[in-house]
């Protein structure tokens, strides 16, 4: 009698799409449970809070996803009920839902390495991968576990679509089918949009976004919970988060004073020794013992003693951080002293600019410029900025020449690559500057077999490649200090991002950007240890200082030697919140307003003080949005150097 109306297929389609839902509730208890160490609840009751406020956000990545298949299930065609139109349907939907769910399975693993949902800049960097086979491989492989979970889950959304089914029926009254079906479909697409906008109909108002997610939160790593994978990729596929900024407190004035865009030093006298700068992959602070006296972590055990052995006779900074979170974000914050927040700046539309760098400014002294990466050329799209920097020549794994030494994965070895650099700078004329990406610390964690007696496993699987990397180093410096260039070298050893921790001090939420850094030139005055506030965008400045470059340039980091001129300060991100600390607390900032300020040594950002806002966590915030407001705004107006 009430055929025309289709009940029992908009029942089906809402089992179907709550089908979705129990399934993303499932991922979200898994992502936790793979994650518990960086994502502590301090119970239950807490955790399902969560998972209330997650709701929104799955509401938004399930009605995207499943779109096409909510329009195809409802549109008046007679023939809905059909057993190959439900065919159709069938593999519709679970083409365009398995692949979403999957990336909620890279999650498990993938978080422990970035500390935040993977997005669409994640699938940018891959782009630069000529062996993406190869690592979905190596990925499979080494974590099977995980590809077999998403493998059952698959069968048993399968198996559950499949009980409920759809009875094939003709409606008798064509004219009030049709009628209910048209009502039907555009009140169902009317809630459809309000879902995915977050359950807001209101045209005033944004949808929700990845930001929105730490609204709920008393601590912000847990807005990570909140979130789920397909959201985040979805949410920024078409953002662009380089946008002009213009804070009504914020003057070019208040920049000037407080961000000192353009630096000049007067500390040095004009010399040119060459320089040469490691970015050590995944290699965080957690590792070195040099900068771990002093963290009073219990039964601590080093795993780099090279570095503890040359930190002996460097300037090391104890207390420096990352400005970014993954390796494509280490180039550009190392060498031109570029930050990367949500997104990476080379990944964004902005990078084919002129940019001073250390690369520009060196070549300006006469500096020969090389950048090394024992990679497939052009990974991570080092190959390209490196053009854009103006690098002279490029090294990689084509130079290289020698694929008996390839790792299978990533790249050259460490050990065999530093020397290929080692004995390409003893043929360059002086001064030359060289910078070098290394590989071997990374996932999936294998080192050469004729090293896997030397270096045991580990508390963590990365511990025997940053041993290897460390010998590695070791090697290096033991054949180049037999070279005339090595006595007149200022050597610079930084990390491009954290990776596996170990100990508990170091899952704390500031600390997950914990990076050493390690200033040596043979035989001089740069020796001795640095607590004051340090990061990556600094180094270019530095090594400025250092050599008495006579012009002012374009910086947003200070000299780490000069303790007069700007005040310590770090800045990265979470990837939706912004990190600034300087002075006496960290402020989080949403990118409109602080949202909370922690004492110095809160590193785990337990308590929130911003109830006690005072004098110096306003002076804070402000220096905050001067500092964002004139990164956006030279990126986007292509400001990139001094006039």
């Amino acid at each position: 009698m009430y055929k025309h109306l289709r009940i029992n297929e908009y029942k089906v389609l809402l089992y179907r799409i709550l089908l979705a839902y129990f399934f993303y509730f499932i991922a979200r208890i898994l992502f936790y449970s793979f994650n518990s160490d960086l994502l502590k609840q301090d119970s239950f009751l807490d955790f399902l809070d969560l998972c209330y406020y997650g709701l929104a956000f799955d509401t938004t990545a399930i009605l995207y996803v499943n779109l096409l298949f909510i329009v195809f299930s409802i549109v008046p065609m007679i023939k809905n009920t059909n057993p190959s139109y439900q065919k159709f349907i069938f593999y519709l939907y679970f083409s365009t839902n398995l692949i979403a769910y999957a990336t909620n399975f890279v999650d498990f693993i993938y978080y422990k390495y970035t500390f935040s949902r993977t997005t669409i800049a994640v699938i940018n960097v891959l782009e630069h991968e000529t062996n993406k086979t190869t690592l979905f491989f190596s990925f499979a492989l080494r974590y099977w576990y995980v590809f077999l979970l998403f493998v059952l889950l698959a069968a048993l959304w399968v198996y559950l679509y499949k009980k409920v089914r759809i009875k094939q029926t003709v409606p008798l009254e064509r004219s009030k089918y049709f009628i209910f079906s048209i009502l039907s479909f555009l009140l169902v697409i009317l809630l459809v949009i309000g879902g995915i906008r977050g359950g807001d109909f209101n045209k005033s108002t944004r949808p929700i976004n990845i930001l929105d997610a730490s609204r709920h939160v008393k601590n912000i790593v847990h807005s990570d919970i909140v979130l789920n994978t397909p959201f985040a990729i979805i949410r920024t596929m078409f953002s662009n988060y380089f946008l002009k900024t213009n804070y009504p407190d914020v003057t070019e004035k208040l920049i000037l004073e407080k961000v000192q865009p353009i630096k000049q030093y007067h500390n040095n006298p004009q010399t040119k020794p060459n320089v040469v700068v490691f970015i050590l992959e995944s290699y965080g602070r957690e590792y070195i013992g040099a900068f771990n006296k002093k963290s009073g972590i219990p039964n601590y055990k080093s795993h780099a003693p090279f570095l503890d052995s040359l930190s002996q006779h460097s300037l090391i900074f104890t207390n420096a951080y990352a400005n970014g979170r993954q390796s494509i974000h280490g180039m550009s914050s190392v060498l031109a002293g570029i930050p990367s927040f949500k997104e990476a700046f080379t990944s964004s539309p902005f990078p084919k600019q002129k940019i001073e760098s250390l690369v520009s400014t060196l070549e300006s002294q006469g500096y020969n410029t090389s950048f090394f990466h024992g990679a497939a050329n052009g990974s991570m799209g080092f190959l390209g900025f490196s053009n854009i920097l103006g690098v002279d020549n490029y090294y990689g794994r084509t130079e290289f020449n020698d694929d008996s030494q390839f790792d299978g994965v990533w790249g050259i070895w460490d050990e065999p690559f530093f020397q290929f650099m080692k004995k390409t700078l003893d043929k360059k004329s002086t001064p030359f500057f060289a910078s070098i990406f290394t590989v071997s610390s990374h996932e999936p964690y294998i080192i050469p077999k004729k090293y896997e007696k030397t270096f045991a496993e580990g508390n963590v699987p990365i511990h025997k490649c940053v041993e290897y990397t460390d010998f590695a180093l070791k090697r290096f410096f033991n054949e180049a200090k037999k070279e005339p260039w090595f006595s007149n070298t200022i050597f610079v050893l930084v990390a491009d991002h954290c990776n596996q921790i170990y100990y508990e001090e170091y899952e704390k939420p500031i600390n997950r950007f914990a990076v050493p850094i390690i200033i040596y030139k043979p035989n001089s005055k740069y020796v001795g240890v640095d607590t004051d506030l340090a990061q990556q965008i600094d180094i270019y400045p530095t090594i400025l200082d250092m050599i008495g470059y006579p012009k002012p340039f374009r910086s947003w980091g200070r000299s780490l030697l000069d303790k007069k001129s700007s005040e310590p300060f770090v800045i990265n991100s979470t990837g939706n919140i912004y990190q600034f600390s300087k002075g006496n607390y960290i402020c989080t900032f949403d990118g409109k307003t602080a949202i909370g300020f922690y004492d110095k040594n809160d590193k785990a950002l337990k308590t929130n003080l911003i109830k006690n806002r005072n004098a110096e966590m306003n002076e804070i915030e402000l220096n905050c949005k001067a500092f964002i407001q004139d990164y956006m705004n030279r990126i986007v107006e292509k400001k990139m150097y001094y006039k």
